[in-house]
């Protein structure tokens, strides 16, 4: 094959693959309006919503708190060193709370929850669509999208909120000991930057973030295991297809969630 002819057939490799996406976003797309009205339809499945908590959000806790920890703890280690340059360490306390709490904890958490809870979700309705329990759930007469999807979803939009509060406390007093007791700044200074300038919309934003990226991740993950293929291999790579997928939806949804706060003047 000549140069150009090289050149079209990787133009139409990368045509094709746009269009794949467009078509896999779409079929997503209508997937989930399919599933609104079940949101709001009996029966409210309230038992299995609350499995679901308990899985998602009480069983991400421990993950949260390690990691909101340490992220705090690198936080002021960080900043420090910066601050120290130009002799203002006492006055990165609120540098550290804002960026813990409109950023890196709602950008953590959401990763965090990806990786633990939504991996197991796509895994476990990956295996039950190759397995064909959820077509025995049709069979019975069962509405699977409710019964399995539905649940989850709502879990993962009430749990991340939950965990980004987590993370923002753990976050915000590791940062706050390390800072006062390993690193010398004046615990004075370092409170009264923090209540001269933190809002609550800070606090709040960070929160509003979880609820959106709660849905996504809940509805990405279980979009991608209830449709999932091919036996043992299919649910392999509709599980790294979830995090994959999932981790990316965070960071994107991210950049437009600031952008917007930044307009509306969060």
């Amino acid at each position: 094959m000549t140069h150009i002819e090289n050149f079209f057939a990787y133009i139409g490799k990368v045509y094709f693959w746009f269009l794949d996406i467009l078509k896999n976003i779409g079929d997503f797309v209508l997937f989930e309006m399919k599933l609104l009205p079940l949101y709001r339809t009996r029966p409210y499945r309230i038992k299995e919503t609350m499995q679901q908590i308990v899985i998602s959000g009480i069983g991400s806790s421990g993950v949260i708190i390690l990691t909101g920890t340490f992220t705090g703890m690198v936080e002021a280690v960080q900043l420090y060193q910066g601050f120290h340059e130009f002799g203002a360490e006492n006055l990165m306390g609120y540098p550290i709370y804002i960026s813990i709490f409109r950023e890196l904890g709602p950008v953590f958490a959401g990763l965090m929850l990806t990786s633990r809870a939504i991996s197991a979700m796509a895994a476990e309705l990956g295996t039950m669509r190759v397995t064909e329990q959820i077509d025995a759930l049709d069979t019975l007469a069962v509405n699977s999208k409710k019964y399995l999807i539905i649940p989850r979803v709502i879990a993962t939009t009430v749990s991340l909120p939950v965990l980004i509060i987590i993370f923002d406390a753990f976050g915000a007093v590791s940062a706050y000991l390390i800072s006062v007791f390993a690193l010398g700044v004046n615990e004075t200074e370092f409170i009264n930057t923090i209540n001269m300038y933190l809002k609550l919309s800070d606090i709040f934003t960070g929160v509003l973030k979880g609820v959106v990226f709660g849905f996504l991740v809940g509805s990405i993950g279980t979009y991608i295991g209830y449709n999932a293929g091919g036996g043992a291999k299919g649910v392999g790579e509709a599980t790294t297809n979830a995090v994959v997928l999932g981790s990316i939806t965070v960071f994107v949804m991210d950049y437009f969630l600031s952008s917007l706060f930044l307009i509306l003047g969060w």
